[in-house]
């Protein structure tokens, strides 16, 4: 399989295989430490999700300054140790039980990502750039892909084991480690990478990086602690008085009122012909917010859902083999009793005054009373975060099926264009919904548990979606973007992923409000399908743009 591709292609990949490693390990694990009451932060549903969604936003955000500081300054070598280093010693930094300490380590998380997320995916294309490597780059980039996923899939076994052997901080430092790891690994490949790592240096037309600071950074911070100091109405649900939820929400969103504004004004500024590619990337921008909304719930929303919700217990040779790898827990059943297996605060109307009170979620509260153990008998059931892996392991499982039927339709000639895969991955990511709709009614509104076949299905169906949608994305920028603006209009489809995770966090923050969960499902399902009728209004006009500028 290597022979054929750069020499450096083993190294990046495995790189990127611990990389992923490390984020995903944390991101499994981070909204149930943050709501751990013996040994998290004991937050409640709702300021979890909101922390969890301001987090990934922020570490998606980045990636544009560190593309562009990468690109004229550092060049990649640098960029990508850099980036690594401050993201493992973040990791490291999250198991100190501390809530100070965990800004700090979230913050070296998000610049560390900044850096070393764009720029070892650049890197590689530097290398399918020549000519002799040229007909293999999309090869390059599922093999690449594949590492990522395979990352992802295995950390959370590692940090389950961890987590309920010697507690949270050493799975954060298995994180940390595994960063490290990928860094090391990438070192190792110096040899192979010749000039590729090199900066570009400042290229005519660029945008000096003076005015990104002075018209989008500044502007950003600025309007962000304003976001932050402005209050709203004060009310039983939101007693800081927040505008849109949270004093963390109202910053970020007020931060990116100068960075949308910048974006449009690219379009209003634009030459007469580079008006249509860019107006048709700000549209797709726009509606694939509401598919990273809605896909980013895996970690807060999905994951209370697997926590939860899902019937959890293993038993017979799986049993013996969780035990084998710790990947259980036992919990132990009593009518009276006051074991918990997890633990967390919800917020609760008492006198007229809401109070934040503890809430034990034992294990067999909402179980079938068919299926309650006997008094004082002990079952074993997985860890929650192990749900995590699902979502990886499929797009294992159904790239190279998709790669295939998309090849099968183009030696037909009846491949869809790129706008229209994003319209259809849309559509596949709302049907996902449903299966959770369903989950809720099987499982009479969480009053008792359900398989989790359900988890299952709900990700094989969005990882479909997905693979039509994040990957088309990316190509489009690139066919779409005018040469001078690329690295900026790449930094708008993270901008929106950003915006997309934040919102996430926004609606798995109200997952306590809905007395009916299904109805917080419809929502999803809404928005989805909202964004889905847009695309395909908007196909017809993407695919002309693109008909237009000479792009299949």
């Amino acid at each position: 399989m290597w022979k054929s591709h750069p020499k450096a292609l083993p190294y990046l990949f495995l790189s990127e295989m611990w990389e992923r490693f490390g984020y995903y390990l944390m991101i499994g694990i981070f909204t149930l430490y943050l709501k751990d009451v013996k040994s998290g932060f004991a937050m409640t549903e709702k300021e979890a999700a909101d922390l969890y969604g301001t987090f990934i936003a922020l570490v998606f955000l980045t990636p544009f300054i560190g593309g562009l500081v990468a690109d004229r300054y550092l060049g990649y070598k640098k960029s990508i140790v850099l980036g690594g280093i401050m993201m493992g010693a973040g990791y490291f930094m999250m198991g100190i039980h501390n809530l100070p300490m965990l800004y700090v380590a979230m913050t070296l998380v998000i610049i560390g990502n900044g850096f070393f997320k764009p720029n070892i995916s650049t890197l590689l294309g530097n290398f399918y750039n020549e000519e002799k490597y040229l007909a293999k780059k999309d090869e390059g980039y599922n093999i690449f892909y594949m590492g990522i996923n395979v990352g992802a899939f295995i950390c959370n076994f590692f940090g389950a084991a961890l987590q309920i052997l010697l507690g949270w901080q050493y799975a954060f430092m298995a994180a940390g480690l595994g960063m490290f790891i990928g860094v090391l690994v990438f070192l190792l490949g110096t040899k192979h990478y010749g000039n590729k790592t090199d900066k570009k240096g400042i290229q005519e037309g660029d945008m000096p990086f003076s005015k990104i600071v002075l018209y989008i950074l500044v502007p950003s911070v600025i309007f962000g602690i304003i976001g932050w100091l402005l209050k709203g109405v004060a009310s039983d649900v939101n007693l800081d008085s927040a505008i849109f939820g949270s004093d963390s929400t109202d910053a970020f969103i007020f931060a990116c009122i100068p960075v949308v504004y910048f974006y449009g004004s690219l379009y209003f500024k634009a030459k007469t012909e580079e008006k249509k590619p860019i107006g048709a990337l700000l549209s797709i921008f726009a509606v694939v917010i509401l598919f990273w909304a809605v896909f980013k719930l895996n970690g807060s929303a999905l994951t209370t859902w697997a926590d939860r919700y899902t019937d959890r217990q293993v038993t017979g040779t799986t049993e013996q083999v969780f035990k084998k790898l710790v990947q259980s827990k036992e919990v132990k059943y009593s009518k009276d009793s006051t074991e918990l297996y997890d633990s967390s605060f919800r917020l609760q109307k008492e006198n007229g005054e809401v109070k934040k009170v503890i809430d034990y979620p034992v294990y067999f509260r909402n179980s079938a009373k068919e299926t309650l153990p006997k008094e004082g008998e002990t079952i074993s059931v997985w860890a929650t975060s192990i749900s995590q892996s699902i979502n990886p392991g499929w797009v294992i499982i159904l790239t190279p099926l998709v790669v295939a039927f998309f090849t099968y339709l183009r030696s037909r000639k009846k491949e869809p264009t790129t706008p229209t895969k994003i319209a259809f991955g849309l559509l596949i990511s709302a049907l996902s919904v449903l299966v959770m709709v369903a989950a809720v009614h099987i499982g009479n509104n969480g009053t008792e548990k359900v398989s989790v076949w359900w988890l299952v299905a709900n990700y094989g169906v969005i990882t479909i979606g997905e693979l039509f949608l994040s990957p088309m994305g990316l190509s489009i920028v690139s066919k779409l973007s005018p040469k001078n603006i690329t690295a900026l209009m790449m930094g708008g489809w993270f901008l929106a992923t950003s915006i997309g995770n934040k919102l996430s966090g926004v609606l798995a923050s109200m997952w306590d409000t809905y007395e009916d969960k299904a109805n917080f499902f419809w929502v999803n399902f809404g928005l989805l399908l909202f964004a889905t009728l847009l695309m395909f209004a908007l196909v017809k006009n993407l695919n002309k743009v693109m008909k237009d500028h000479g792009i299949n």
